[in-house]
């Protein structure tokens, strides 16, 4: 059984709440602060490319180093702050996608597990309804043919 069963660990119920809990926090902190756009909003706006941050990069150097060499049309506290949220929310990003693909990575050994598993009890399922065994293995047997249909019975199913 233990090759069957890659992830050992498993969330308390305590830990699934917590979790939830810590992402209602989340998203409440963010709703304010935060935008869906719509797909045309999308793609109008799109996202700067990576010239394009070197140019916003490079015109805050200068605000900040040669201030007097900046445009007076510009409101440079709201440029700032727009700066400021632009590299927290892009490194929160980072860090999503890490936690995203941890988490990512563990369904897909939970999956597996259960998938591994699935199989063995209907090899065990088979066995017992061709055995004439009794107590409803033949009906379980006929209910999981379904999820063989292309099985002609030679590779386990």
């Amino acid at each position: 059984m233990p090759l069957n069963d890659f992830v050992r660990l498993h969330f308390t119920p305590a830990e699934m709440a917590q979790l939830d809990n810590l992402y209602t926090q989340i998203e409440n902190l963010l709703a304010p602060k935060c935008r869906n756009l719509t797909p045309d909003e999308r793609g109008q706006y799109g996202s700067i490319n990576e010239q394009n941050k070197l140019l916003v990069n490079k015109v805050r150097d200068y605000r900040i180093t040669q201030p007097g060499l900046s445009s007076p049309d510009v409101d440079w506290p709201e440029y700032e702050a727009d700066y400021q949220d632009r590299f927290f929310l892009d490194t929160r990003l980072m860090r999503h996608a890490t936690i995203g693909e941890m988490m990512s990575d563990t369904k897909i050994l939970h999956d597996h597990d259960n998938y591994q598993n699935a199989l063995l009890d209907h090899r065990y399922t088979r066995y017992k309804a061709e055995t004439e065994a009794g107590g409803g293995y033949t009906t379980k047997y006929n209910e999981l043919k379904q999820f063989f249909p292309n099985t002609g019975g030679g590779n386990g199913a």
